[in-house]
């Protein structure tokens, strides 16, 4: 990997000045983004889906915990694999300490195909506190494109899903899935900071945190 020119100080603030000014223009273009997404219509949900976590079953609706605001990770974790998608695991390790999300009226909770006796295990590998669910066997994860069908084969994709609950009705505001879920902060955003920038490896070369070399 090529490294960067080298130059003076004064050269480094007058580069740095230019690329200010576009960086600027992006946070413009990125909070104009974000009061459209605010905007986008809502979904009311319907289905009755049942999921298993550690208090035994629970609804769409108890995933919420009282709060206004439900942000589910779809994690990557099909009922026949041993262990959950180490890219998914990279974006669940950055999700931090849930209380910033409890403060602004927001629940937090993954969602996986995998039944709950295998993803209990893993979460304690990985040393977790998130809420986790297995949605298995409902419909879920298709439902919100979680799960597609790919030449007849299920295919598992990454995603974040938002809700909104209004006393118990549950509307679906919100769905970002696969490359798009990278940028919406955490390392990927860190790296993008640097001078080598993200793994050239892309997802290639993430792996599950207690499986790295160092």
């Amino acid at each position: 990997m090529s490294l960067p020119e080298i130059v003076s100080r004064e050269q480094w603030r007058i580069a740095r000045e230019e690329l200010r000014h576009r960086e600027e223009a992006v946070r413009r273009a990125r909070r104009a983004l974000g009061a459209e997404r605010r905007r986008l219509p809502m979904v009311e949900v319907d289905p009755e889906y049942l999921f298993e976590g550690g208090d035994g079953k629970a609804t769409l609706l108890d995933l919420f915990e009282g709060r206004s605001q439900l942000v589910v990770h779809h994690f990557m974790f099909a009922p026949e694999w041993e262990t959950g998608c180490p890219c998914c695991a990279a974006f669940l390790d950055q999700v931090g300490h849930l209380a910033h999300l409890r403060a602004r009226n927001t629940s937090f909770a993954a969602v996986s195909r995998a039944p709950f006796t295998r993803i209990l295990p893993f979460k304690a590998r990985m040393g977790w506190a998130v809420p986790w669910y297995s949605s298995a066997p409902g419909d879920f994860n298709t439902d919100f494109e979680a799960t597609v069908y790919d030449g007849g084969e299920q295919v598992e994709r990454p995603g974040l899903s938002c809700f909104l609950r209004e006393h118990d009705r549950v509307f679906h505001t919100y769905s970002v899935h696969d490359a798009d879920l990278a940028e919406l902060g955490g390392t990927t955003a860190l790296l993008d900071l640097t001078a080598l920038g993200r793994d050239p490896a892309g997802s290639e070369g993430l792996r599950l945190h207690d499986e790295y070399d160092f």
